[in-house]
């Protein structure tokens, strides 16, 4: 099999236009209804730098205190992990980010066939970003439409068609699925947040035989913010395919992924990207909170 080296690689990016800048303040953790006695926590919440993007300044803080130390998962992600054993009846996460993000592509390496796409070799390679999971298997009847969308299209064209097509068939509903819905799930109803668009399209390209994989980061609310304005936003989820090079494109709203996509986490699917996880010893089942805030700095 490839192994991480061909799974996690982006090839050299074409970096187009003027840069933005960008400092994100993403808050995460739990109230709890009692007292924990301990627990062990991995934060993934630091934005990656690519050929895209530059993370110029980051930290994390973790209340209570808690010493922390960082390294990079299989899929290529800064994990930062830490554990907590004294009692506590709370866990705040606040990640601190200064980003600046550049127009571009990926890459602009010649586009594959199906053919390709079909051969051992590729198969070998991406092997894991073919295989399909429990959160990303949408179901014979999303991918039997997806297929009359595509055809006739090269592996490219389908990925862009599929990712355009996908808001017209589903409607973004806040509250209507939850954090552990599977592509099925939500494709059963018609309606989901980001979560479920990039798990249904990731599972429909895996089917069609292209190497995909589920993204998760931020997205400014606003391209049009002013500098020095404050939004408030959240987590998003996008997806990016291989058809010879990695495209980035965000099924949510049927867009490439560009400048106001800030990546963090990438991998199979939600599973292997939640900003913070973690098991814990003590009082029931905590109540997760999350706010991320945006301030455009140049």
């Amino acid at each position: 099999m490839g192994g991480r080296g061909d799974v996690v690689s982006t090839p050299a990016a074409v970096a187009t236009g003027r840069p933005q800048r960008l400092g994100i303040v993403h808050t995460t953790g739990f109230h709890y209804p009692g007292q924990v006695l301990a627990s062990y926590n991995e934060a993934r919440m630091t934005p990656l730098t690519n050929p895209l993007q530059t993370t110029l300044d980051h930290r994390i803080e973790v209340t209570p205190g808690a010493s922390t130390f960082t390294y990079r998962d299989y899929w290529g992600t800064q994990v930062t992990a830490f554990e907590l054993r004294v009692p506590h009846d709370h866990l705040t996460v606040t990640a601190r980010s200064v980003v600046e993000t550049f127009p571009g592509e990926l890459s602009r390496a010649p586009a594959v066939s199906w053919a390709d796409l079909a051969s051992d070799a590729c198969r070998d390679r991406f092997a894991e970003l073919l295989a399909a999971t429990q959160r990303t298997q949408p179901g014979e009847e999303a991918v039997a439409l997806a297929r009359e969308v595509v055809s006739g299209l090269a592996p490219g064209q389908a990925g862009r068609a599929l990712a355009e097509w996908l808001p017209a068939v589903l409607d973004y509903v806040p509250g209507a699925t939850g954090v552990h819905t599977s592509a099925a799930q939500a494709w059963d109803v018609r309606k989901g947040v980001c979560q479920d668009f990039a798990h249904v399209a990731v599972g429909i390209l895996r089917n069609l035989g292209m190497p995909a994989r589920y993204v998760s980061g931020y997205l400014l609310p606003r391209s049009d913010a002013e500098v020095g304005e404050n939004l408030r936003g959240q987590s998003h989820a996008w997806v990016q395919w291989w058809s010879g090079s990695w495209q980035a494109w965000d099924p949510t709203s049927g867009r490439p992924a560009g400048p106001d996509h800030v990546l963090v986490a990438q991998g199979r699917d939600y599973d292997d990207v939640p900003p913070l996880k973690g098991i814990y010893s003590g009082a029931g089942s905590g109540k997760l909170f999350v706010t991320v805030d945006f301030t455009r700095l140049t």
